[in-house]
């Protein structure tokens, strides 16, 4: 049998980095831990739902479309420092934006002593990050597009950007059939079993009226 690993976590420590930086004792490690992860849901339900308020415009992903590659925390003993990589920061730099998203995260928080400084840092390359290929994925197909034709247009974005190979995966429910099936698409050279080839993946599911669909995307962006 074939055994199966995430690709980032495969590669920790070598080409791939920590999205948290901070210590706790072993005691107090779990609360850190969630923590972290209230924070990180918190600035994506931001996102989702200021993102719904200006729903009723056409969004295209390249213009006004928000999406977060990863968030790093880093904490001191009196400041957390929240960073945000994301592709199109637009929602982000409305007056007032910041300041509101700090006051939801404050509830987040434990420590009542603790402060937060929130950064805002845009990605240079967004059609090179698997999260927001599959978002696009995703807006294609609510808007009734052939998954075939949005892998495609997919795979034609990263010709934008200099990377060595990608595979992207869709399963479930495709057009609408009653059996649900995986289909998948591969350009370029994919090396999954070598450490130190650095590859960007995520998953994503993306819910439709035939129910939800799965969408899994491997970046090879270089190779050392």
């Amino acid at each position: 049998m074939g055994q199966k690993i995430n690709p980032l976590g495969f590669r920790l420590g070598t080409t791939q980095n920590h999205h948290s930086f901070w210590f706790a004792q072993p005691k107090n490690y779990s609360e850190g831990l969630q923590e972290d992860k209230k924070i990180r849901n918190c600035i994506k339900n931001y996102i989702q739902k200021n993102r719904k308020k200006g729903s009723n415009r056409k969004i295209e992903l390249d213009s006004s479309s928000e999406v977060i590659t990863h968030i790093e925390i880093q904490k001191e003993i009196d400041t957390i420092h929240v960073i945000i990589h994301i592709g199109f920061p637009n929602l982000l730099k409305k007056k007032g934006a910041i300041e509101e998203l700090e006051k939801d995260l404050q509830k987040q928080v434990n420590s009542v002593n603790q402060r937060l400084n929130i950064a805002i840092e845009k990605v240079k390359e967004p059609y090179r990050q698997p999260n927001i290929l599959a978002e696009y994925i995703a807006f294609q197909l609510k808007n009734r597009v052939s998954f075939r034709k949005a892998m495609k247009k997919a795979i034609e974005l990263t010709k934008k950007v200099d990377i060595k190979g990608v595979k992207i995966k869709i399963a479930g429910r495709l057009a609408g059939k009653e059996i649900a099936r995986a289909e998948c698409i591969k350009k370029g050279r994919l090396p999954l079993q070598t450490i130190r080839a650095k590859i960007d993946y995520c998953c994503y599911p993306i819910r439709t009226i035939y129910g939800v669909l799965g969408v899994k995307i491997w970046i090879l962006v270089e190779e050392e």
